[in-house]
């Protein structure tokens, strides 16, 4: 089908102006900024373009796109702004269950809930998109700002995301991901990979997040096996905002503090970061069990494994810990927890060194908590983990956005 550009600004002038030619039929009511939206969105077809123009629109109830081959498009990223601070319907702030999705070059702000949740969908580009709750650090903020789940192709290039109560951009059960150049601060969790497959998050800034970069592969979802994600070329710094996530989120129990926190995923490479002052520590390692939380699932695997972590930079962190067993362990050594804590838990019938890899990142400083033993005996010594694991591959999608 031929592209159309689909103009909200011009289409309640078009009802008025074909209304007014006829003198039998009373002019049509000028259809609100929020009706002309909605109606496009229900009526678009593969290809068409939908275009935000700019200035701070304002919405009261969720938007939905389930037709493939749809483009909205706004003025920028600070000039289109889809703004639900008076939402009185709906859970999300935009919808989209469809194929061969973008969006780009806008703002939602102040959802009650999720700001943009695309599921169930291939081939996904979200460019210059940001998500933002505009009253800071809430628990009442809405989870997830940019929320990608059960979905494949998906690039996450440009966003900014801040002030979500659990993650600011997060891709969950999913697989073939990009997230670059993007930047997530005053989140829960800056950026979260969730029981997903091949990601590659890479030149993004997580900065005064509870938790800056989150690798997690958790029981009791449809998908699980999380694995093959490279963490590279990021900033991860000043990750210390105070957990506000609503209680009895898993989210919750991510100490401020964290700069990279890896649960239950296998075959990750982490290189060429910047850590800088996460005061819980800038990485972490750690099995399902630290979480204390039961599981009957039998087919999940709550250890992590194949961990990869080299030619990093790592500048302080460590000074003001927010767990318990980090508390303890920095009082009876008087010193700033090690850059990388690994809680210890083997798992059964591998080694160290196929758990944990650790090369070529300066001076850095390692902990093993020794968690299955209830912490009895921590060690600092990380000979068995100076060793070399393959590389992962880039990631290539076939959104033809790359």
């Amino acid at each position: 089908m031929k592209t159309t550009i689909l103009k909200i600004s011009t289409l309640s002038c078009l009802v008025t102006f074909l209304a007014a030619c006829s003198e039998q039929q009373p002019a049509a009511p000028e259809l609100s900024f929020e009706e002309a939206l909605q109606q496009q969105l229900i009526e678009a077809q593969p290809g068409d373009v939908i275009e935000i123009p700019a200035g701070t629109h304002d919405l009261t109830r969720s938007l939905s796109l389930n037709v493939s081959g749809v483009t909205i498009r706004g003025a920028g990223i600070d000039s289109s702004v889809l703004s639900f601070a008076n939402q009185i319907q709906g859970a999300e702030g935009l919808l989209v269950n469809a194929d061969d999705f973008v969006i780009e070059d806008l703002a939602i702000e102040d959802t009650v809930g999720d700001a943009l949740k695309i599921n169930e969908s291939n081939n996904v580009v979200i460019r210059n998109v940001r998500t933002e709750w505009t009253g800071g650090a809430l628990t009442t903020n809405g989870a997830y700002g940019i929320y990608p789940v059960q979905s494949s192709n998906i690039l996450i290039d440009g966003a900014v995301a801040i002030g979500a109560s659990d993650a600011g951009i997060y891709v969950g059960q999913s697989n073939q991901i990009i997230v670059r150049n993007s930047r997530a601060e005053h989140n829960v969790a800056g950026i979260e990979i969730e029981n997903s497959t091949f990601a590659d998050v890479y030149n993004n800034v997580a900065t005064n997040n509870t938790g800056g970069i989150l690798v997690f592969d958790l029981p009791g979802l449809p998908v699980q096996g999380g694995r093959n994600t490279r963490v590279f070329n990021n900033q991860i710094i000043d990750n210390n905002i105070e957990n506000f996530a609503p209680e009895g989120n898993i989210v919750g129990s991510v100490p401020a503090g964290s700069g990279l926190m890896v649960l239950a995923n296998d075959s990750i490479e982490v290189f060429g970061n910047t850590f800088t002052d996460n005061n819980t520590a800038n990485v972490l390692i750690f099995s399902y069990y630290i979480t204390e939380r039961p599981f009957e699932d039998e087919n999940y695997d709550p250890f992590p494994e194949s961990i990869n972590i080299h030619n990093n930079e790592f500048n302080g962190g460590g000074t003001a810990p927010d767990s318990e067993p980090l508390i303890a362990l920095q009082a009876a050594t008087g010193q700033p927890i090690p850059d990388v804590v690994w809680d210890g838990t083997l798992v059964p019938g591998k080694l160290a060194n196929e758990i944990l890899c650790m090369r070529q990142n300066g001076e850095i400083s390692f902990v093993n908590l020794d968690a299955g033993n209830g912490f009895a005996a921590p060690s600092f010594d990380s000979t068995d983990h100076n060793c070399e694991l393959p590389a992962l591959s880039e990631i290539s999608l076939s959104t033809g956005a790359e």
